[in-house]
Parts: structure tokens; sequence; C-alpha cells
């Protein structure tokens, strides 16, 4: 494979999704490997009692419980019910959090409405990283903080190994990140116990 043109950022977007039994299934599986993301994420986006977040490709919801224990609202948008499903099972009903179907490229919120936006692991998916970004920022208030994490792969890497980003990718994210009008832009290097992760914060201008 040549490696010297990298992969787009959302290099799977063609994947089919979780539905049905096996999405039940798989969401239940992502409650055990999405916990140290999701404790990552928090930390990184500084979550307070004064946010509203908004977690796209949330699955089962680990990312939003971890911003409700921070007294922040939360939102969570996935496109497969199934993974929805699995979330609203485990999470205490609470008029601070919102589970509703949807993708990055179509964002079901209002204008403004979140101070946070976040994607864990899920960026590589999208269909449209441009119309996935210029969601983000619509429905970012001034000052916003935009959060996309993805785990740390070889390039060249096939398979199961592929799902996240290299080197290249991280900064190919951050660069469109600017290019859609967010400013303060910052690629960082994490670790969650299961490897090495990519870190893209920015701020919505």
């Amino acid at each position: 494979m040549d490696t010297s043109n990298p992969l787009p950022v959302n290099h799977h977007a063609d994947h089919p999704g979780f539905s049905g039994a096996t999405g039940m299934l798989f969401g239940l599986f992502f409650l055990l490997v999405g916990r140290a993301n999701a404790r990552l994420a928090v930390e990184v986006a500084k979550v307070s009692a004064d946010d509203r977040v908004i977690d796209i490709g949330c699955g089962p919801g680990g990312a939003v419980r971890e911003a409700l224990r921070r007294g922040a609202e939360a939102t969570g948008v996935d496109p497969s019910p199934a993974m929805l499903r699995v979330a609203r099972l485990v999470t205490r009903t609470s008029a601070r959090v919102t589970w509703v179907r949807g993708a990055a490229e179509r964002i079901p919120a209002e204008d403004g409405w979140a101070t946070v936006v976040w994607s864990l692991a899920t960026v590589h998916h999208w269909k449209d990283v441009a119309a996935g970004l210029r969601e983000a920022h619509r429905v970012l208030a001034p000052r916003g903080r935009l959060l996309a994490v993805e785990r740390q792969v070889e390039p060249g890497a096939t398979g199961v190994a592929s799902h996240g980003w290299t080197r290249d990718q991280a900064q190919s994210f951050a660069a469109q990140c600017r290019t859609m009008g967010f400013e303060s832009v910052d690629v960082g290097e994490g670790e969650t116990g299961r490897g090495g992760v990519w870190t893209v914060s920015a701020i919505r201008s």
C-alpha cells in the first residue's frame, strides 16, 4: 500500500453501521472499551456544570454519562437505534440528558445550543467531514469547544488495526477545522490504557 498519500480522516465512511441484535451486542461491548475515552474527553474539554455537551456518535453513552457526572447537560447523538436503546437502558432518567438519532452531518440541535461538541473514536466514520464540521460550528455557541479523539494507528494498517488516525490524518483534521472557522486548533496525544490516542481540540470563533 502506498502510504505517501494518507487516507482521509473519515476513511471508514462506508461502514454499514450497527443495527438490530448485532448492534445491541456491540453496544454492550463498547460500554466496556469506551470508558477511557470518556474520562479523557471530560478532562480535555474541562466539562463543568455550566456546560451543554453534544456527543456525536455517542454509542451506548459512556461519555454522555461522564458529562452528567460533572453536572453538565448532555445530548447523545447516534445513527444507530440499537446503540441508543442500550444507552437509554443503562442511563438513569434525567431532565439533563437527551438521546436522539442523528449524525455528524445533521445534528438535531438548535443553533448555538452546545458549549462542547465531541466525537470520540467516530470521526473516521463520518460520511462527510466538512459537513460534520459545519454542523459542529452551527450548534456550538461562540467560544464553544470542539474535541475529536481517535486511536493512534500506523500508516498502512488494515482491518480493525486501521480504525483510528495516523499522525498525518490527525493533522489533516486539524487543518480542516481551521478551514471551517475554528481557532486555537491543537493536536495532542493522550493515553487511555489501551494505547495512544490523538486529540484535536478547537474553539468556535
